[in-house]
């Protein structure tokens, strides 16, 4: 009996520790500028030394779980443009808010600098490019990550994705279109509750199987088509815009793919962009360039196979490191400046912005590794609404303004919000992970794993979308077993 009673108490003992040692602390709060109260978006909150960490939303709003072996570490939270604020983890208060104060470079500092130093925005830019064999990753790593996928109108979420993923990459050096590889770790989903027009989708298809089809969608009947090959034709069709191996890959990776040829930061980088230096800022004690991105004497294509994704002007901003000349964070937006995309943009989509990209950076062992993605994108999905309805109307005059479409519904937009919360650097874990199947798939149906979401960080939506969310999900479900 004692024998049995020890056992006992030692097995409880035992248990007690594992739940400590596999314990999180949750830290939650919101992020305001000291001076006006405003909140913070984007800013970034990681634990020192580490890669595990979040950002805020638009709200200022953060949550990050803590592994119970860095409670004892230090807590930073960090914008461009603010002093940083250091707390030790086991001291933060989840009800006070964190304020954050405006951190301006001095001038006068950066003039008594007497080494030769790029002065233009454009050669500030063209040394930063010059210089990313030293800043990127030289060696091949991973990184574990959290997205989310969503899909909207203007009034409400159609569909909703979140995956946890990992991330392979062998180097800069190589060509991310052979050496880069994504798996999908892990999925909860709604049911998708858009309103597509599948023959539109389909009819795409079909010319991109067969590009000397001459075939219109006007000329095909719904219900002579089979569901599974529309359903084919629409996951096509979400792969070719939204799928993760188009978003690492191709141009939109502006940063990583500007060793190619086909980069939008390539060798004739000043044919398509003017960079104009704005000012200087401060990130976490360091100076930083603040850039302004403009368009230049050509227009950019992304050359999408099936798709006029031609015509545009670039805008936004870039962050560069003073000292180091590696890119911090790229603000990239892709807007419509020919007459025919202007004409396709604002006809289909409702809008002259076809392309908005956030990549910020995180600093690891002197190298810059992804830490947060954001790429927003019109969909074409609901186009066919507006003419079936025009069609209806014409029939019944008297019902015109009636069966006209609301734009508000029609008109769809595609978010991936992509946060990265560990790297992996250890030969031995990266082979192993290589030697298994990997499935970049972000929309097929997987197990809904409900220990696995219970431990894992992700990011808060903002107040608004939290809401929709909650709507979406009365007519649906997110968590399907």
């Amino acid at each position: 009996m004692k024998t049995t009673i020890s056992t006992s108490v030692l097995s409880l003992l035992f248990f007690a520790f594992s739940l400590t040692a596999f314990s999180q602390q949750e830290l939650k709060n919101k992020i305001v500028d000291f001076m006006t109260l405003e909140p913070l978006e984007s800013a970034s909150v990681y634990i020192q030394n580490t890669t595990i960490g979040t950002v805020s939303n638009s709200d200022g709003k953060f949550v990050l779980l803590v592994p119970q072996a860095h409670i004892n570490d230090t807590l930073v939270v960090s914008s461009i443009g603010y002093k940083s604020y250091k707390m030790p983890i086991a001291l933060f208060d989840n009800t006070k808010e964190v304020y954050l104060e405006e951190d301006i470079a001095s001038l006068e500092e950066v003039q008594l600098v007497t080494t030769p130093r790029p002065k233009t925005g454009n050669d500030i830019v063209l040394r930063a490019l010059k210089e990313l064999p030293e800043n990127l990753p030289e060696n091949p790593y991973m990184q574990k990550g959290f997205l989310r996928h969503k899909e909207r109108n203007k009034k409400e979420f159609k569909w909703l994705i979140e995956s946890a993923i990992t991330l392979y990459d062998s180097s800069f050096q190589s060509p991310a279109a052979k050496n880069l590889k994504i798996n999908v770790d892990q999925v909860r989903k709604s049911y998708d509750l858009r309103d597509i027009d599948s023959t539109l989708t389909y009819t795409a298809y079909l010319k991109d199987k067969n590009p000397r089809l001459n075939l219109r969608n006007k000329n095909l009947r719904r219900d002579t088509i089979k569901t599974a090959n529309l359903i084919k034709a629409i996951k096509w069709n979400d792969t070719r815009i939204n799928g993760l191996e188009n978003l690492f890959k191709g141009k939109l990776n502006i940063v990583r793919n500007s060793n190619t040829s086909e980069g939008l930061f390539s060798e004739d980088i000043l044919e398509t962009h003017h960079f104009v230096l704005d000012t200087i800022l401060v990130d976490d004690g360091r100076k930083i360039y603040k850039i302004k991105i403009d368009e230049g004497r050509e227009l950019i294509d992304l050359k999408t196979k099936g798709i006029y994704n031609g015509g545009y002007r670039a805008e936004g901003w870039l962050y560069v490191y003073y000292d180091t000349y590696a890119i911090k964070r790229i603000e990239y937006n892709l807007v419509a400046k020919s007459p025919a995309q202007k004409s396709r943009s604002k006809t289909l989509f409702g809008t002259t912005v076809n392309h908005k990209l956030v990549i910020n950076y995180i600093e690891y062992q002197d190298r810059m590794y992804p830490n947060f993605v954001s790429y927003e994108t019109p969909k074409l999905v609901n186009v066919g609404t507006k003419a079936k309805a025009r069609a209806q109307a014409n029939a019944n005059s008297k019902n015109q303004q009636e069966m006209e479409p609301n734009n508000d519904e029609r008109f769809y937009y595609a978010v991936q919000e992509l946060l990265f919360s560990e790297i992996i650097l250890e030969e031995g874990k990266i082979a192993e992970a290589l030697n298994k199947p990997w499935d970049a798939d972000i929309f097929a149906v997987k197990p809904y794993n409900k220990t696995f979401w219970e431990s894992y960080n992700t990011f808060l939506e903002s107040e608004e979308d939290e809401k929709l969310i909650q709507d979406l999900t009365k007519r649906s479900t997110l968590f399907k077993d």
